[in-house]
């Protein structure tokens, strides 16, 4: 059989093959349907191969992962910070040289062995970035799935130290001796502002009048950013504080925390409330501790969780539930309640019966 095509593009092709079937009209049959199916075949457009798509490396896509997520989406400079020294001692050194559709999940679970003198919070801190990582990989076409699973270590919830109230008062009269370690002392154990929020609390922020602060920026070795959790907030003053601001106002800078007309640094905070600890002869200090107290003390008082939340600055309510809780010596006190002379041996069965008579009547 002699087959002869012209296609549109005025080439020529030419065919010349054995029919298979023996009988002249069905082999011309069988030429016609070849002619058809050879047409077909010459004029299909053809698809181009697939090239196999290129995978970087942890080490390649790091920086891509921390400019087009962390950065590109206006993460606080303290998070981006974070995300790249997580990466650089921990993710690279372990995992660097691979690819990221071999990361496997035996790979994961070395990593973890790796980490396994470190806190369970640090470990899922790197567990977390890792984990971003792939997921922005994916979202991004870099590899087409998830190459691992990523999971978290269990983590025991930490106790939220704290002074009790004897303590809290010890360290406010050893703070006065340094007018600004008082102001850090009542402003973290008074209105509960974290340490970056004290450093870039402005004169402008404090309303004497209304007794009020608003806490609308922090800030981070030099970056001044929104507060954490992103929104700004309205604390009361107490009279304590009102007063001690009052007495600390001054022009130097704009800045309510200032060392002549220079902004205090995280580390000068920090020093300001050891030596008050010492000096008020306190075993622990910290200025986030202060901010502990000021929750603890709220909620020992019977302040709603909804208002220490707001007060607080918590994105969510789960955070502040951390906070509800008591000292030890108000554990004590509630058990010695237990042995308090003035309650009528009687009174739990006139409750008693009151409770069973009234279940009688509803019936």
């Amino acid at each position: 059989m002699d087959i002869t095509l012209r296609l549109p593009d005025g080439s020529r092709h030419r065919e010349r093959s054995r029919a298979p079937i023996s009988s002249k009209s069905a082999a011309q049959l069988w030429g016609a349907e070849r002619e058809r199916e050879w047409f077909n075949q010459l004029t299909r457009p053809q698809p181009e191969p697939k090239s196999e798509k290129e995978v970087p490396t942890l080490a390649e896509f790091g920086p891509r992962f921390v400019n087009g997520h962390a950065r590109a989406n206006r993460q606080k400079p303290s998070g981006i910070a974070a995300k790249e020294t997580i990466l650089n001692i921990h993710l690279v050194a372990l995992l660097g040289t691979k690819r990221l559709d071999a990361i496997t999940t035996e790979e994961v679970q070395r990593v973890k062995h790796r980490l396994r003198d470190r806190a369970p919070k640090t470990v899922n801190n790197v567990l977390t970035v890792l984990n971003m990582l792939l997921k922005k990989a994916v979202e991004w076409d870099v590899i087409e799935r998830m190459p691992c699973a990523v999971k978290l270590l269990p983590v025991p919830k930490p106790s939220m130290g704290f002074y009790d109230f004897e303590e809290y008062e010890q360290l406010v009269d050893a703070a006065a001796a340094e007018p600004n370690a008082l102001l850090i002392v009542l402003l973290g154990g008074e209105a509960g502002l974290r340490c970056g929020e004290m450093m870039a609390l402005e004169w402008p922020d404090v309303d004497l009048a209304k007794r009020q602060i608003c806490v609308q920026r922090s800030e981070w070795k030099g970056h001044v950013t929104s507060p954490k959790g992103g929104r700004l907030r309205y604390v009361p003053m107490t009279v304590r504080l009102a007063t001690a601001l009052r007495e600390h106002g001054h022009l130097r800078s704009t800045r309510v925390l200032c060392r002549n007309s220079a902004t205090l640094s995280a580390d000068v905070v920090k020093h300001y409330v050891e030596r008050a600890a010492r000096r008020a002869r306190l075993s622990e200090s910290g200025v986030h501790r202060l901010r502990h107290t000021f929750c603890s003390h709220l909620a020992m008082r019977g302040a709603p969780a909804r208002a220490i939340q707001e007060l607080a600055g918590h994105k969510d309510l789960i955070t502040t539930q951390r906070y509800m809780h008591l000292s030890p010596a108000a554990l004590e006190g509630a058990i010695r309640l237990l042995e308090s002379t003035g309650v009528h041996r009687h009174r739990g069965d006139i409750l008693e019966t009151a409770d069973r008579d009234s279940a009688i009547s509803n019936d």
